[in-house]
């Protein structure tokens, strides 16, 4: 490369540094190019610049500062294969509806088509995943594509690219503060429904309404409108994996997650439910799994969301295209409070206080039990760790028991952050850096599977660099669960193939300088290990917490694993 396009490349990204430091980004996560411009300019502008060691790792990471913080999260990589690292990142990003821009170098136009180093159409790889792709030819307009895409990414909730050529300026941009900084799109935070709208008219009919809260509402109730709307309309309150953490779980109200992982006690509210209210959700398979034929047919589906094309059209029902923030406050001016005393809300009532009664007996029956139980490390961890923690979760065979209410609560300030409908193996257990640095006075836990570990364990280095506080517990089962599991369940062998080593379960993470870890000997030291785990985390310590467990203790170890979902129920059907 000439001297010409080193001062070029270099100056464009120290423009691209600058817009981001303008509109309020002050970390990024990523991989440098080798000519490390990228570096150079973040560091001048007074942004952290977290070095991972693997680009989808990076990715992950600015998602989970995303959703956690609702802030465009930023990675930034190189070219050619760093771009098609990443992919799997934005998959995660795009299905979590979270604000991510990705920033790469790209060949410079006078050698493409000529077989150039690393030289690939990075625009075609990641242009169906974004919701905007951008490769800058002309210095005029770096500025002012970085300013669409932040504004893109920002307001139409989504992972957005932009693609800065290694030959981009033949001078540097002239660039003043004033001009760096974003002009700021002004979004209304009150709405004016109509007293006779379809959704309203639906809402005063219901006499039995299920209230579904989905990952779009995570940063939309700060007024606890959600609540509210759930209590002037005696609601039953349910929550998409995502979308907890958005209400307060400790509302006797609320019964729990909706879909596969519903609970027994609250099946029978979505058989005798006569609406349905479904905010900022796309209602994916997994929130919808064995709802009733009758929900969207003759039970109505109210859906609210911002952008139309999460419109679920499979349910029938009122739609309204609008923030559930602004939604429900504005429902909140004309509907009046139920009877207290209603028969509806009676019954949710009995079912929040059947699960935590079960929920009890459950915990009492295993103490008395000589093996450890997943759903012991849960409670070791609720009793253990401040109120206000956040649970970073995969979606793996035995991780997945956080998933059932109220093995793991959103109570009392808890929050949770988890893979998209997507579960994108690694993604819990990289996302909870971002996580944490999005919120570094808060206790971050990773609940983990270790072939989840496994897959992000690259970055424990950057992890204990960067992520002091944070801590992770690793569920050994030896690989990967789910999949030995369905392995099993074959009724012929297939060779002598196996998913899970059971040597590994006493496996331990890569001792590293500045890492702590322990590996859990006897269900009696659980109290107290993870009591001292949480001081070395309060302390600043990046804690390992290795936890081995058996194949058999899992969520949905009585029911026929049936590939992507369980067949419940159907364990032992002729």
């Amino acid at each position: 490369m000439s001297n010409e396009s080193n001062t070029s490349a270099a100056a464009a990204w120290t423009t691209a540094a600058a817009v981001l430091s303008a509109s309020g980004v002050r970390t990024v996560f990523g991989l440098p190019g080798d000519d490390m411009y990228a570096l150079e300019a973040a560091h001048e502008a007074g942004i952290r610049f977290v070095l991972c060691r693997d680009q989808r790792n990076a990715m992950f990471m600015a998602t989970g500062w995303a959703i956690q913080s609702g802030e465009v999260g930023v990675a930034v990589v190189g070219k050619g294969p760093a771009v098609t690292n990443t992919v799997t990142g934005l998959l995660e990003s795009a299905a979590s509806a979270a604000p991510v821009l990705l920033l790469s170098g790209g060949t410079g136009a006078q050698h493409r088509g000529s077989g150039a180093f690393q030289e690939l159409d990075q625009l075609a790889v990641v242009a169906p995943l974004v919701k905007y792709a951008a490769r800058v030819d002309h210095p005029d307009r770096l500025v002012p594509t970085l300013r669409r895409a932040l504004l893109v990414a920002r307001h139409e909730r989504g992972p957005v690219y932009v693609e800065l050529p290694e030959n981009l300026l033949a001078q540097a941009t002239a660039l003043t503060a004033a001009s760096a900084a974003p002009d700021p799109a002004e979004a209304p935070q009150e709405i004016v429904t109509p007293a006779d709208s379809a959704a309203l008219r639906a809402l005063r009919a219901a006499r039995r309404p299920v209230l579904l809260v989905g990952g779009g509402t995570r940063h939309e109730n700060h007024g606890r409108e959600l609540e509210r709307l759930a209590e002037r309309l005696g609601a039953a309150v349910f929550s998409t994996a995502s979308g907890r953490g958005a209400v307060d779980e400790a509302s006797p109200l609320f019964c729990g997650l909706a879909g596969l992982y519903t609970p027994e006690q609250a099946a029978r509210l979505w058989q005798e439910t006569d609406c349905v209210v479904a905010l900022g959700t796309r209602l994916e398979e997994t929130a919808t799994f064995q709802w009733p034929a009758a929900i969207g047919d003759e039970v109505p589906v109210i859906q609210v969301n911002v952008v139309a094309a999460d419109f679920a059209t499979t349910f029938r029902g009122p739609k309204v295209l609008a923030p559930a923030g602004a939604t429900v406050r504005s429902w909140l001016a004309h509907l009046p409070a139920r009877d207290a005393d209603d028969e509806w809300t009676t019954a949710v009532r009995a079912v929040h206080t059947e699960l935590h009664a079960a929920h009890r007996e459950l915990l009492t029956e295993l103490a008395g039990s000589p093996e450890l139980h997943i759903a012991e490390v849960l409670a070791a961890l609720d009793a253990e760790l401040p109120a206000d923690r956040i649970l970073v979760q995969e979606n793996g065979l035995q991780d997945m028991w956080s998933y059932k209410f109220p093995l793991y609560a959103c109570a009392s300030g808890a929050g949770s952050v988890v893979p998209s409908e997507q579960t994108s193996l690694g993604f819990g257990a990289a996302a909870a850096l971002g996580v944490k640095l999005a919120a570094p006075e808060r206790p971050v836990v990773a609940f983990v599977g270790d072939g989840a570990f496994a897959m992000a364990g690259v970055d424990l280095p950057t992890a204990v660099k960067y992520g002091g506080g944070l801590l992770y517990v690793v569920l050994r089962n030896g690989g990967y669960g789910w999949l030995q599991v369905q392995l099993d369940q074959r009724e012929n062998p297939v060779g002598d193939h196996a998913f899970v080593d059971p040597e590994a379960v006493g496996a331990q993470a890569p001792q590293l300088p500045g890492l702590h870890q322990v590996t859990l000997s006897d269900k009696e030291s659980l109290a107290a290990e993870v009591a001292r785990a949480w001081q070395k985390c309060a302390a600043g310590e990046v804690v390992v917490l290795n936890v081995p467990v058996r194949l058999t203790d899992a969520m949905f170890g009585a029911d026929v694993a049936g590939g992507d979902f369980p067949q419940i129920g159907a364990a032992g059907d002729e």
